[in-house]
């Protein structure tokens, strides 16, 4: 007798296609489904697998404009960064891989959904707070917190000898001991050989980048306009080439930014379960679009707000990584987010070269720079005596500090 069913987010990869067999072997039914967000998969080969190991149903989804709209630009537009480096390529992908999860398990009548994500990473959390959040009754089944799966299967060797047992086909590649998560914003490079903090990452291990130094030696002039805080269109300077589609604009700046060799980052982090962890990561086009984002910001967006949203930006960043995108809280900034962006229009030239996206000029009908009264040499309405005052009041406090110290000496 089935205990019922569960749609399992699937990889086609070892550990999801024994997941999907182990969970035949409790006694579900099991639906697969696999999220198309811009990852280099044959997702043809990947649907067979999971059938002949024995899913009723396999559901492929293309998500990949969705993803860019309703989830790289908010981030974006927030200028979210985690731990000041991370530009959040696989955090930001989960909250939509766990909506459509969701809402294929209402479609099947599924009482359950799984994931293949251990019980020592940032992903659980992420699935997990997002099927909660979105479907209070769900109930989850994650075999790597699971005793009997967890007694079943060690490790790799355990995963292999049952995959070998049950003749489920597995790539296994000895020139990649390491994990990798890819999609249509970055891919990761973690654990295996990069585990070792100290150990440098060999330049073969990058695949979404050139090397810097093997970059074009001319650098690429492009031009990116603003709405809102959203980019809308893309104009390559050298060629001529134009992007106004979203997906289309966003896969071309990754294009440009795989060219010259932008978006390289290795670091170590420290996830939410509060283990460090070093990961090695490409973000083409995310580089180009954040560098694009701030600047533009500079001339169009008033201190004071910039000074808040700053704090906001780091506090989104936190809740993206930590996995409450769907929170109270994630939608109250979204809303001051929102209108912060409502005046950041204009466009930005930058020169892509070697590793860097540059920004070399920037409008806005929105500016908030006035030439006149920045120049040096003209007077433009501002009375340069007016300073002194504004100096002495601020010196005030210096004054008085500097006073209590010399008379505690």
């Amino acid at each position: 007798m089935s205990k019922g069913k569960v749609v399992l987010a699937y990889s086609g990869g070892l550990d999801t296609s024994v997941i999907l067999k182990w969970l035949l072997e409790q006694g579900y039914e099991v639906f697969a489904y696999m999220a198309n967000i811009g990852q280099k998969e044959d997702f043809e080969v990947a649907e067979q697998k999971a059938l002949k190991i024995g899913a009723s149903k396999v559901f492929i989804e293309d998500m990949r404009k969705e993803f860019v709209t309703d989830y790289i630009f908010p981030v974006y537009k927030a200028n979210t960064i985690y731990e000041g480096r991370y530009l959040l390529g696989t955090a930001i992908a989960r909250p939509i891989i766990a909506k459509k999860q969701i809402e294929i398990a209402k479609q099947v009548g599924a009482e359950y959904v799984s994931h293949g994500a251990t019980g020592k990473g940032n992903d659980q959390v992420r699935f997990e707070l997002s099927y909660y959040a979105l479907n209070p009754k769900i109930k989850v089944i994650a075999p790597w917190k699971d005793t009997a799966f967890l007694n079943a299967f060690k490790g790799r060797t355990d995963l292999l000898a049952y995959a070998e047992k049950h003749g489920i086909p597995t790539k296994q590649s000895a020139s990649k001991p390491y994990s990798e998560d890819d999609n249509l914003l970055h891919i990761s490079h973690e654990a295996g050989i990069l585990e070792d903090p100290g150990h440098e990452c060999e330049d073969s291990i990058y695949s979404h980048t050139v090397s810097p130094e093997n970059a074009p030696d001319k650098p690429t002039k492009i031009k990116i306009e603003f709405k809102d805080g959203i980019p809308v269109k893309v104009s390559n300077l050298n060629d001529n080439t134009v992007k106004t589609d979203a997906l289309e604009l966003f896969e071309y700046l990754n294009e440009l930014g795989r060219e010259n060799g932008i978006g390289r980052l290795d670091m170590v982090e420290n996830r939410f379960v509060g283990i460090k962890s070093r990961g090695v990561y490409e973000t083409p086009g995310g580089t180009i679009l954040h560098e694009a984002h701030k600047d533009i910001e500079g001339i169009a967006m008033d201190r004071e707000v910039m000074r808040l949203r700053d704090m906001l930006s780091a506090k989104f960043a936190e809740l993206v990584y930590n996995g409450f995108w769907f929170s109270p809280e994630m939608e109250f900034l979204m809303v001051a987010i929102d209108k912060s962006q409502e005046v950041i229009d204009g466009e930005v030239t930058l020169k892509l070269y070697k590793g860097t996206a540059y920004p070399i000029a920037r409008t806005s009908p929105s500016s908030l720079y006035n030439q006149d009264l920045s120049s040096m040499d003209i007077e433009g309405g501002y009375n340069q005596e007016d300073a002194e005052g504004f100096i002495k009041i601020n010196a005030i406090r210096l004054m008085a500090h500097r006073n209590i110290i010399d008379k505690n000496n």
